[in-house]
């Protein structure tokens, strides 16, 4: 990395990616699909509930 400050759970998900052998494009897409969702419910993601995520996915993020 850069030096930059990257929160845990982003570096584990790219380390993750890269293992995977996922494309750079790929991972681009799947990191724009994680920010948009932890943005959607305006709270900590992980107490979305079940009605939250179906909206998230009804929007076709």
């Amino acid at each position: 990395m850069t030096g930059q400050y990257v929160p845990k759970l982003r570096q584990r998900f790219l380390e993750d990616m890269r293992i995977k052998g996922l494309q750079p494009k790929t991972q681009t897409m799947y990191l724009r699909a994680m920010r948009d969702f932890t943005r959607f419910p305006g709270h900590a993601p992980d107490s979305a509930t079940q009605e939250e995520l179906r909206a998230f996915q009804a929007q076709g993020a």
